[in-house]
């Protein structure tokens, strides 16, 4: 009993100067539970096992934590480590407590193909579980901070693993938390412990440079408070800021600055009473010392997405050295180290802690929004990743609302921030009243208006340049459903060619003999039955095949092999199902046939390109196609044209083009010899008599010695 004394008296301590005894009697309840259940296990220290849950609850009673929460994180590894089921914990500990450690804890009881799989799907159980208790990450990161303090034990590969996961994962959400303490502790630690030759090696390196540079960190400190006492600023502290190893490292790797480079920089925080203070003191800076252009950020009027406010200047110094200064009261310098933390820390009304958790809850509600448009735990993962590493920028509606993006952010990410119909259903965007690409990268103070169709829906080229993880979950989401339509419509129309052959209308077909293929196929639906004709995972033979012996018809084999009187109709705007083939690039007026693709659909190419008519006697991957009569839309041809080496050649071919109405999608030259150079050229068309008439404007031209589209051979084809 003296032993659980003297284990528990840090704690005891820590609590007794918050809470009352009957609440601290309650916490060593949980304690002695904790204890005994974990009895003889140890950690990989060689330490008891009860240290570590206790030194999780002794950090958790620095940031004053209510007491169900300190009793959570002493009990967190106890449904996971032993016997004890959760309804134990809802027994002795109430509901409150049981329902903080599950959150916790993770998913022992489930089997993974890989161990990312199980780290994705435990973050992704965190995440809920945060949306509903947000204390639950204060738990989970006071459980990773004392993990990353005592890692020494562990085998090096799971040492790097376990580091790698924080500085991915933990401290950014520290970090969006605004848990600046947190964040720069778990960040050296995972640093340390990664990559331990370079931390020995900056640190030292660190150690020397200020060393150095204490003689001119002494001036600015006395102008600075000189300058302040002269305007007769009331209760300003000045202290120096000095940038923590990772940060450093960071710096130099991603921005590839040299060392000295990032330690030239001299950095100082100035806290004062109140906000009006901060703006007075940063006119004493910018009389005491030149501002840098472009570098005053003023997160006081637009705070950070996790509530950090302050103001950042960045002046010229004695002798020219860049000065980096931050100018906050107490409150926004308590928010700044604690985050959501100091709604906990201060017990204080002010509204700034009560925003911080407001934002944060926001957050998690975005959070939430990206994982029901998730697939998977994987796909989830890496879109909340995209999410915990933002350099804001600020935007405005035209109502002027502001809205927080991260750093690349284009007018789709808006969009999607705004609501998801208007993100799906954007056309086109105006930046401060002026028609830009919806790919143009946001920049702060911008006006942003979204231009929506109602026919409109999301493109898969903005997956090549969204930045935010809501939008390109949504993206995702609507482009799978989408497909998924497609593919059900395009198997009926292969299910509906292939039963020509055993002289079947698709509609006299019976419910009940394509739910016996369904079962049969231990399929979910008729609809998934179509939708794997579709996507080429099933072919539509096969299918017409059972539905015929289902119905008790038959057929010959050379029939189903000669069976072009009924080909599949192309109309060029079916979508993501039906492909066109770079190989040969048909346009409406082609003989076409098409390609069975397992998990595409349909790929369509000439009649005679090579890549089709090796499979002409498949019938599970060949299909004969037409295309309709009226099509619309622009296709792209490939021509190949030789032309005299003269100036002016290349602008006259391109003259020729836009005459015949038509645009340059890609152009590539190269010199043949001194007097003739060859281009390659893609352009879209209509059709083969709009392609006529393009090559009779460019023959026309005095410059052009030979035009040909481009066309596949058998040579090199696989």
């Amino acid at each position: 009993m003296i032993v659980a004394e003297n284990e528990f008296e840090p704690l005891r301590n820590e609590i007794n100067q918050y809470i009352s005894h009957d609440q601290v009697a309650d916490i060593e309840k949980a304690y002695l539970f904790a204890k005994k259940a974990h009895g003889s296990q140890t950690r990989y220290t060689g330490e008891p096992y009860i240290t570590h849950p206790l030194a999780v609850a002794h950090i958790l009673a620095q940031m004053r934590m209510d007491p169900p929460t300190i009793m959570a994180a002493v009990l967190h590894d106890v449904v996971e480590d032993t016997p004890v089921e959760p309804a134990e914990i809802v027994l002795h500990f109430g509901q409150e407590v049981a329902d903080l450690v599950d959150g916790v804890t993770k998913l022992t009881q489930v089997h993974f193909e890989n161990y990312a799989q199980a780290q994705a799907e435990n973050f992704r159980k965190m995440i809920m579980a945060m949306a509903s208790d947000i204390r639950i990450i204060l738990i989970k990161l006071a459980d990773r901070l004392h993990n990353m303090r005592t890692l020494y034990g562990l085998p090096l590969e799971k040492r790097r693993r376990i580091s790698q996961v924080t500085l991915e994962i933990f401290a950014p959400i520290a970090n969006r938390l605004g848990m600046h303490m947190f964040r720069i502790e778990l960040e050296d630690l995972g640093f340390a412990s990664l990559y331990p030759m370079r931390y020995k090696v900056l640190k030292a390196a660190v150690d020397k440079a200020l060393g150095n540079r204490q003689e001119i960190m002494e001036m600015i400190n006395q102008h600075i408070l000189e300058g302040l006492k002269k305007t007769h600023i009331p209760s300003a502290t000045l202290s120096s800021r000095e940038k923590h190893l990772y940060s450093i490292y960071k710096k130099m790797h991603e921005k590839h600055l040299s060392f000295s480079e990032i330690m030239d920089v001299y950095g100082f925080r100035i806290i004062v009473d109140k906000v009006d203070t901060c703006y007075r003191v940063l006119g004493v800076l910018h009389n005491l010392y030149k501002p840098i252009a472009q570098r005053f950020k003023d997160y006081i009027a637009i705070p950070k997405a996790n509530g950090y406010q302050s103001l950042h200047t960045t002046l010229f110094g004695p002798y020219g050295v860049p000065i980096e200064i931050q100018i906050r009261t107490e409150e926004m310098h308590k928010m700044a180290e604690n985050g959501i933390a100091a709604h906990w820390l201060y017990k204080s009304e002010k509204k700034v802690f009560h925003q911080a958790q407001s934002r944060a809850r926001e957050w998690l509600q975005g959070i939430l929004e990206i994982d029901k448009s998730s697939r998977n735990s994987l796909e989830f993962i890496e879109n909340v990743k995209i999410d915990l590493f933002p350099d804001e920028v600020y935007v405005f509606t035209p109502k002027g609302q502001i809205i927080e993006l991260p750093a690349g952010a284009t007018p789709v990410d808006f969009a999607y921030a705004i609501h998801s119909d208007i993100g799906n259903t954007c056309v086109a965007s105006r930046l401060d009243k002026r028609l830009s690409p919806l790919s143009t990268a946001l920049t702060s103070g911008q006006q942003v208006e979204i231009i929506t169709a109602p026919g409109a829906r999301p493109n898969p080229a903005w997956l090549n340049f969204v930045v935010t993880g809501k939008a390109r979950s949504k993206i995702k989401h609507y482009l799978k459903k989408q497909q998924r339509e497609e593919s059900i419509e395009l198997g009926k129309r292969l299910i509906e060619k292939a039963l020509h052959a055993y002289k079947l209308p698709f509609d006299q077909i019976t419910e009940s003999s394509l739910q016996s293929i369904v079962s049969a196929s231990h399929l979910e639906s008729t609809a998934h039955l179509f939708e794997e004709v579709g996507i080429g995972n099933r072919p539509a033979l096969l299918v017409a095949k059972q539905i015929a012996k289902a119905l008790g018809e038959s057929i010959k084999k050379e029939e189903i092999e000669t069976d072009g009187a009924h080909p599949l109709m192309i109309k060029g705007t079916e979508g993501l199902v039906i492909r066109f083939a770079k190989c040969c690039r048909p346009i409406p007026g082609d003989h076409i046939a098409g390609l069975i693709r397992v998990g595409f659909g349909v790929e369509v190419h000439m009649l005679h390109c090579p890549h089709v008519e090796k499979y002409h006697h498949q019938p599970d991957k060949y299909v004969p196609l037409l295309w309709e009569e009226q099509i619309e839309g622009d296709f792209p041809v490939e021509l190949k044209v030789d032309l005299v080496n003269r100036r002016g050649s290349l602008a006259s071919l391109a003259l020729a083009i836009s005459e015949g109405e038509s645009n340059i999608e890609n152009i590539r030259a190269q010199e043949s010899d001194r007097h003739h150079f060859h281009v390659d050229i893609t352009i879209s068309v209509r059709n083969r008599s709009h392609l006529a008439r393009i090559l009779r404007k460019i023959r026309m031209r005095k410059d052009v010695i030979r035009v040909i589209r481009n066309r596949p051979h058998a040579e090199g084809v696989n």
